[in-house]
């Protein structure tokens, strides 16, 4: 059965500035800073999936209070089902967790959706397409890493671009309707191959949150996706 993601839609890019690069001391300015985005991506890293430590569903509750924009919850976890629950009752619009990281993919998604939230599926660099499958008809999300996840200052995947357009083939073929995202290494100079491809959404940490004019930054990656388009 083709999923719906409600509001959101295919019509435009949509950007997810990432509160990884905030300063999390000045969350409220900060969130304020970016209201002309579509979502706050939250990343949340446990230490042992990934090497560093982040913030956990509480920054969830905090974005809520402040912003709102919807949350987009990027879980890079060992465990991802205690917290994309707890993420879920913290108010996220969107929890992704890591295919790699879930033997219990659909049992996740369908406890997701069971509490209002709109379930998304993460894929890492080396991780293929082919491992969607048997699970995407379930996810309103596929999130692709451009880069390896855990890991900052790295270098844009060029395959990442590729991987976005089987996708958006599986997508098509399927008759389905999740949204694409794309995360990690996101810049001006891919933004609109990757648009072009079928991304919907892009994930900006550093590009927003380092411009002194976040909304100018903000609409400069959409201007440069949609004209990809």
């Amino acid at each position: 059965m083709p999923t719906s993601h409600g509001p959101e839609s295919h019509s435009r890019v949509l950007i997810a500035p990432s509160i990884l690069s905030a300063d999390l001391l000045r969350l409220g300015d900060e969130l304020r800073s970016i209201e002309t985005a579509d979502f706050i991506h939250v990343d949340v890293m446990d230490g042992v999936w990934v090497p560093h430590l982040t913030f956990g569903p509480d920054v969830v509750s905090a974005a809520r209070r402040v912003s709102e924009l919807p949350v987009d919850c990027h879980l890079m976890v060992v465990d991802p089902v205690p917290i994309a629950l707890q993420a879920t009752d913290a108010g996220a619009r969107y929890v992704s967790f890591h295919i790699e990281a879930c033997p219990l993919a659909h049992r996740l998604t369908q406890e997701l959706r069971e509490r209002g939230t709109r379930p998304a599926i993460a894929l890492n660099p080396a991780t293929p397409v082919s491992a969607l499958e048997e699970i995407v008809e379930y996810v309103d999300m596929v999130v692709v890493m451009g880069v390896e996840p855990g890991f900052s200052g790295q270098a844009f995947i060029a395959r990442t671009v590729e991987k976005v357009r089987e996708i958006a083939e599986l997508r098509s073929a399927r008759d389905l309707d999740f949204l694409i995202q794309v995360d990690g290494g996101v810049s001006l100079e891919n933004a609109g191959a990757l648009a072009c491809v079928g991304a919907d959404v892009l994930v900006a940490g550093s590009f927003v949150f380092g411009a002194r004019d976040r909304a100018k930054a903000i609409s400069s990656l959409r201007g440069a996706a949609e004209a990809g388009r």
